[in-house]
């Protein structure tokens, strides 16, 4: 990995924040030149329908620390931090929101948690939020379901926007779909486990209105059901739809086998000896064996699929060393 040019990274990520944008690069840039931290700014603008981009150009023309970045249309946040992770250079990446609720007076004390205490990841703790009450709630939900799904049991707020991480960290994960809210979960299943939280200020909205919707929390819970099977089963698939394969169809096979034997029981006592194909558990285990031999060919041709796959034998290393 290349040496890092820069102390900080800031990745900001925006979508129709026109108003709040002059105001967020001047204190941004204030903080920096207070600490004294050299610095670079990533704006990526996921496809603004304002005058984002306009402002954009302005303070890159002003400042030479600030970068910009236009999509031809909206591809969600998880695109716009990708893409500003891709570009990052510094040795800590700092990714805020842009409508003003991140303080970028939070920065040194982000920055000092990965560089001194040797975290690989830092994520914000809105413990005060000024949001209603029709998302925090849903989100406490969340957070508390993704800590038992992910065993990251020491963060409160997956989803703060504001979060520091080393330069490693953002070079080793991909962030796609809306994954970007379980990007801990993301760095934990990529091996980086120091990774902790640091209660920040939450500040009202003060321009523009809120872009997320309801929706955002059913997509969320799906992309954690994928994201917890890519990177548990993503290398090894038949470990998962092999096993539950292999258990539907014994358990198909042994009910189907009791009625068989007990159908030539009751031949052989001579008692009344109903029709296997009428009664409701035959179809049971007829299910049972059909879902158990597709699961089993799923996870066979997922194996398949896997073998072809450039990534198969793709591995993160920490460090390499000479012996």
């Amino acid at each position: 990995m290349s040496l890092a040019q820069f102390d900080i990274s800031v990745v900001v990520p925006l979508y129709n924040e026109d108003e709040s944008l002059p105001e967020l690069s001047q204190w941004i840039d204030r903080v920096m030149k207070k600490e004294g931290y050299s610095y670079e700014a990533i704006l990526i603008d996921d496809g603004s329908k304002d005058n984002s981009w306009k402002v954009v150009q302005s303070i890159c023309t002003q400042n030479p620390s600030f970068k910009g970045i236009k999509f031809r249309r909206n591809y969600g946040k998880s695109a716009a931090l990708q893409k500003g992770f891709e570009l990052a250079s510094g040795k800590v990446v700092i990714t805020m929101d842009a409508d003003m609720q991140d303080s970028p007076d939070e920065i040194p004390g982000l920055y000092k948690m990965i560089v001194e205490d040797g975290f690989d990841l830092v994520s914000g703790w809105k413990q005060k939020r000024y949001d209603p009450i029709s998302k925090t709630i849903p989100s406490k939900f969340f957070n508390w379901a993704t800590r038992k799904m992910s065993g990251i049991n020491n963060l409160h707020d997956f989803n703060c926007g504001l979060k520091s991480y080393r330069i490693d960290v953002v070079k080793s994960i991909e962030v796609y779909g809306e994954m970007h809210r379980y990007i801990p979960v993301i760095a934990k299943w990529a091996g980086f486990s120091k990774i902790t939280e640091k209660s920040v200020e939450h500040r009202a909205r003060k321009y523009g209105i809120t872009k997320f919707g309801l929706e955002r929390f059913v997509n969320g819970f799906l992309d954690l059901l994928s994201i917890s099977f890519v990177s548990r089963f993503g290398k090894r698939p038949m470990h998962l739809f092999g096993t539950l394969g292999t258990l539907m169809f014994l358990i198909g096979f042994m009910l189907a086998a009791y009625l068989g034997v007990s159908k030539l029981w009751a031949v052989y006592a001579n008692e009344y000896a109903r029709l296997i194909t009428n009664r409701p558990s035959f179809y049971i285990a007829l299910t049972c064996m059909v879902l158990g031999t597709q699961l089993f060919l799923a996870g066979f041709i997922s194996e398949l699929v896997g073998r072809s796959s450039t990534e198969r034998n793709h591995y993160l290393i920490e460090s390499t060393e000479n012996c």
